[in-house]
C-alpha cells in the first residue's frame, strides 16, 4: 500500500521554501487541475451533483489568489439547503486516508465558507452531539480563527477539493497556503475495547422519552453484546442518508476517532429515496449516486482507516393501509437501494445483513394486524410523547399510519434478526460476521442457535404477538419488562381478561413509586374506567409536584433544521398539536353516569389528559371520542396502555429510552 504524502501549496507571488508554488504567470490565470500535475483549480467540485465554481474569476495577487462574486444562487423556498456562492475550489491529488488540512486565507475566516470535498462548511464548525440522547459528542470540528482554517478529514477519493466561498457578494476571499498532513490510522491501546459503530437513519437511531414510543434497532441491539468486551456507539439520526451523513461530518467523526479493527455497521436507503438529489444539501440520491457514495466516498475511506465496514439493507416500509388478505411487498420499488447494497457488498467483499428481505418475512409471518400495531400507528391516550409537529397524546398529529418508523416491540425483532444473521453467516465462513458474533452474550448466541428467545426477551407473551392480541403488544411488553405486570405459568398474558383494582393498584404503585396506602379507599373487584380515573388522579398528585413537561413546554420545537440532532422525519412543518384532550370534559356525553364520590377525581384525570375516551378513537388519526364509559370494565391490555402512558409521563423528556435494560 502506498503511503500518503504531505502536500504543501503556496499561492502568494513570492516563492516559499518547501511549498509548491501555484500562482500562474501574469495574464494567464491560475492553473487548472490535471492528473499529470496532481493539483489545480477546477470548474466543478466533486459534489453529487457537481457544484459550479469560477476559476476564471480568480485574481492572482501578491498575498495570494482571491475571488469575488457579483451574485449568488439560492433556490427559492429552500435557501438553506440549495445554494451556491460559487467562489473557488482547489483540487489536490491525494490518496485515501485521513489528513489534517490547514488553510491560510487572504481574509478573516468569518468572511468565507471553507469546506472540503462537498462537505457542509457551516456544519463543520458546530460543536454539539450527534444523537438525540446527547451521549455521542461531536469530536471532530473545523476551526476558523483569524486568517486560518483547520480540519481533520478522512478522505475516500483519489483527490480532495478545498473549497472557499465568499459569504457576501462583491467581497473578496482567497487563499495563501494549503497544507495537507497525513494522519496515521489509530491503533487501539490495550486499555481500549474494540468498538462497533452504527451509522444509519431514524430506523437505527437511539430515541429519547419525548419521542416515545418510537424506537430504532440501534438503541436496543447493544443489549445483545457483552459490553465488558466491546463498545457500541450509535451515530444514527433521523433524516440521514449516505449523502448528508457524509457532508455534515457524521461519517468523518467516526473515521477520525475510530481505531484499526473497529466495525462500522451502515444502513441507509429510506432518506436516499428523497427526490431532492439536485439540492446541494439535500438527502436524496439517484441509484447511480447511491452507488458512487458507497464505492468512491465511504468504503475507501473506511478501509484506509483500518476499520471494517458492514452493510445492513434497509427494512421495507410497512403499508399502513394493508388489509388482512394482503402480503407485504418490498417498498423499494422506485429506487432499489437494497439491491444495490447487496450487489456492491458482494463486489467489494463486504459483509451484508439482509434486513430488507428478512423484514418482509417477519411482517408476513405475524400478519397485518400484528405488524400495524408495532409500527408508528398511534391512537389517543397511547403516549404523551411527541413528534416535532406536536403531541401524540390525541393520536398521530400528522393523521397517518407511519409505516417507516416503529415501536420498541419491532426494534427488538429487528435486532434479533441482525444478530442471528451474524451468527449464521459467521458459521458459514464469513470472518467479519464471526468476529462480531463472538462479542454477543452467551445467552444471545444460545437463543439465536436454538430459536428460543425467552431468556433474552422474557417480556414476550404467547398471546400478544399475533392477531388482535398484539394490538397493545408494545405496552404489554414494556410493562412485563418493568416487572409491574405478569404472565401466567404457561407464558400467557390474557390481554382481553378484566383486571382487578388490586392488580392495577399494585402495578401503578410499583411503577410510579407511590405508596399503596394512597389508594386504600378503593375496594377490590373488577376495575372500571371511573375507578381508573380516580386512581390516576391520586397517582398523579402523589408522584408530581408540578406539571411534567409533556403537558407544558413539551410542544415547542426543540431542535431546528441545521442542528446535528435535527430529525426531519419527525417534522411535518405543522405546529400546535396539543397535549390536552381535543374534546372538553363538558362535551363528554356520559359524565352524569360517574359515581358522585368519584366525579371530582374523574374530571381532574380527564382534564389532565390521564384518561381519554376509548370509544370512537382510531389509530393513525388525531381524534377523540365523546364518551367516558365510566362503568366499562378495564381489560389487562387497556390497563397496559394506561400504565405505559403514566410510565412515559414520569420520565425526563431528554433521557435515553434504551429498552429498559
Amino acid at each position: 500500500m502506498m503511503t500518503a504524502a504531505t502536500h504543501k501549496y503556496n499561492f502568494r507571488s513570492a516563492a516559499l521554501e518547501g511549498f509548491t508554488d501555484v500562482q500562474g504567470r501574469p495574464g494567464q490565470g491560475v492553473p487548472l487541475y490535471s492528473e499529470e500535475r496532481g493539483y489545480g483549480f477546477i470548474t466543478h467540485t466533486s459534489a453529487k451533483p457537481p457544484r459550479e465554481v469560477h476559476p476564471d474569476r480568480i485574481t492572482a495577487e501578491e498575498n495570494g489568489v482571491t475571488v469575488s462574486e457579483p451574485a449568488f444562487y439560492a433556490a427559492e423556498g429552500n435557501e438553506e439547503d440549495d445554494y451556491n456562492h460559487y467562489g473557488m475550489a482547489f483540487r489536490i491529488k491525494a490518496l485515501p486516508g485521513a489528513y489534517r488540512i490547514d488553510v491560510k486565507l487572504t481574509c478573516d475566516a468569518s468572511e468565507a465558507i471553507v469546506s472540503v470535498s462537498a462537505m457542509h462548511g457551516k456544519r463543520l464548525l458546530s460543536p454539539g452531539f450527534w444523537d438525540a440522547p446527547m451521549s455521542i459528542p461531536i469530536q471532530t470540528t473545523a476551526t476558523g480563527e483569524g486568517g486560518s482554517w483547520s480540519f481533520a478529514y478522512a478522505n475516500g477519493q483519489s483527490f480532495m477539493d478545498i473549497e472557499i466561498e465568499p459569504k457576501r457578494v462583491n467581497e473578496s476571499v482567497g487563499v495563501q497556503e494549503i497544507v495537507l498532513t497525513p494522519i496515521a490510522p489509530k491503533h487501539r491501546p490495550e486499555s481500549v475495547k474494540p468498538a462497533i459503530f452504527l451509522l444509519g437513519d431514524s430506523t437505527v437511531k437511539s430515541y429519547i422519552f419525548e419521542e416515545a414510543p418510537m424506537s430504532g434497532w440501534g438503541q436496543v441491539i447493544g443489549n445483545h453484546f457483552d459490553r465488558e468486551r466491546v463498545d457500541v456507539h450509535n451515530y444514527s439520526m433521523g433524516g440521514r442518508s449516505f449523502k448528508n451523513a457524509y457532508f455534515e461530518g457524521r461519517l468523518n467523526d467516526i473515521l477520525t476517532i475510530g481505531h484499526v479493527g473497529d466495525f462500522l455497521l451502515i444502513q441507509f436507503g429510506h432518506n436516499d429515496e428523497m427526490e431532492d438529489e439536485h439540492s446541494r444539501f439535500g438527502r436524496g440520491s439517484t441509484e447511480a449516486m447511491y452507488e458512487q457514495y458507497i464505492k468512491e466516498v465511504y468504503i475507501p475511506a473506511i478501509r484506509a482507516r483500518g476499520m471494517i465496514p458492514v452493510f445492513i439493507t434497509a427494512m421495507s416500509r410497512v403499508d399502513g393501509d394493508a388489509g388482512p388478505e394482503e402480503r407485504y411487498e418490498n417498498s423499494f420499488q422506485n429506487r432499489r437501494f437494497p439491491d444495490i447494497m447487496r450487489r456492491v457488498g458482494k463486489q467489494l467483499a463486504i459483509t451484508v445483513i439482509d434486513l430488507n428481505a428478512q423484514s418482509l418475512d417477519y411482517y408476513n409471518e405475524i400478519g397485518y394486524k400484528a405488524t400495524t400495531a408495532i409500527v408508528m400507528s398511534i391512537e389517543a391516550g397511547e403516549t404523551p410523547g411527541k413528534t416535532n409537529d406536536g403531541s401524540y397524546a390525541n393520536g398521530h398529529p400528522a393523521n397517518k399510519m407511519d409505516g417507516t418508523h416503529y415501536k420498541e416491540a419491532l426494534a427488538k425483532p429487528f435486532a434479533r434478526i441482525i444478530v442471528s444473521s451474524f451468527l449464521k453467516q459467521g458459521a458459514g465462513g464469513d470472518p467479519v460476521a464471526a468476529a462480531i458474533a463472538d462479542f454477543l452474550k452467551p445467552e444471545v448466541r444460545h437463543a439465536a442457535n436454538t430459536g428460543d428467545w425467552s431468556v433474552v426477551f422474557p417480556e414476550m407473551a404467547k398471546d400478544t404477538t399475533l392477531g388482535d392480541g398484539a394490538y397493545y403488544r408494545n405496552q404489554i411488553e414494556k410493562l412485563l419488562q418493568l416487572g409491574v405486570m405478569s404472565k401466567d405459568a404457561e407464558g400467557y398474558f390474557h390481554p382481553d381478561a378484566p383486571i382487578t383494582v388490586k392488580e392495577y393498584v399494585a402495578a401503578i404503585s410499583s411503577m410510579m413509586k407511590v405508596k399503596p396506602s394512597v389508594f386504600e379507599e378503593y375496594e377490590d373487584g373488577v376495575l372500571t374506567r371511573e375507578v381508573l380515573a380516580a386512581i390516576l388522579a391520586d397517582a398523579y398528585h402523589a408522584a408530581f409536584t408540578g406539571k411534567p413537561p409533556y403537558m407544558t413546554d413539551y410542544n415547542g420545537v426543540t431542535v431546528v433544521p441545521g442542528d446535528p440532532g435535527y430529525d426531519p422525519n419527525l417534522d411535518s412543518g405543522a405546529r400546535g398539536a396539543m397535549y390536552y384532550p381535543l374534546v372538553s370534559y363538558a362535551q363528554l356525553t356520559d359524565t352524569r353516569k360517574i359515581a358522585p364520590h368519584l366525579l371530582p377525581k374523574a374530571q381532574q384525570a380527564y382534564e389532565l389528559g390521564l384518561i381519554r375516551s376509548e370509544k370512537g378513537i382510531r389509530r393513525g388519526k388525531m381524534m377523540n371520542g365523546n364518551e367516558l364509559e365510566p362503568a366499562q370494565p378495564l381489560t389487562r391490555a387497556k390497563a397496559a396502555k394506561s400504565l405505559y402512558y403514566m410510565w412515559v409521563l414520569q420520565q425526563p423528556v431528554k433521557l435515553r429510552n434504551d429498552g429498559g435494560r
